[in-house]
């Protein structure tokens, strides 16, 4: 007789086994009660459900009923779906004349602004032409120099031309050249684009 390993035992067989045989049966049995009893909620002031037997299982719609309901409310749909984007086209010209108005009150309001700016501009112009007017050749020479050259330029077109002349001769030649290359493109009657 062959000897054979003397068979180890298996630790924690038993409760395993125990377990799981419990496992099922708490399964089965509760799957059974659930079928027969099961635990539904009920909301407060809601309806009580109803009952298994009186539940009846109702037949799919076919093909043709889903047309004919289709069918049926196409034209609602169609009509809710017109007075909805009417709905939206109003609220969006509400909001554009809103936005018109705001538009032509801004506009308004520069127009009104530009008016002040330009005769400020006019009387700010004869002052200043007054001024250059009163100071000696050298020292508006000097003084037009330094200002922006279309200024200057502007300052010398509107001071008597004998005045310009006795500036210009006091000034650097090549701040000369350049006021009259712009005084006489200013002068220019046509367009010189």
């Amino acid at each position: 007789m062959p000897m054979t390993a003397p068979r180890q035992p298996i630790r924690n067989a038993r409760p395993t086994l125990v377990a799981s045989t419990l496992a099922a049966v708490l399964l089965l049995a509760g799957g059974q009660a659930r079928t027969e009893e099961a635990v539904r909620q009920v909301l407060p002031g809601g309806q009580a459900p109803a009952t298994p037997q009186q539940l009846k299982r109702e037949k799919a719609p076919d093909e043709s009923e889903i047309q004919r309901f289709c069918s049926n409310i196409a034209d609602a749909a169609r009509d809710r779906r017109y007075a909805l984007q009417a709905q939206e086209l109003k609220e969006l010209q509400a909001g554009i004349d809103q936005r018109m108005k705001a538009l032509e009150d801004k506009r308004a309001e520069y127009e009104q602004w530009l008016k002040r700016r330009e005769v400020f501009l006019a009387r700010a112009e004869d002052s200043v032409v007054k001024i250059y007017a009163g100071m000696k050749p050298d020292a508006a020479a000097e003084r037009l120099a330094m200002v922006n050259v279309e200024l200057a330029a502007a300052i010398l077109m509107k001071l008597d031309s004998r005045k310009a002349g006795v500036i210009l001769n006091e000034m650097d030649q090549k701040a000369a050249a350049a006021l009259t290359g712009i005084m006489a493109s200013a002068a220019r009657r046509v367009d010189p684009s």
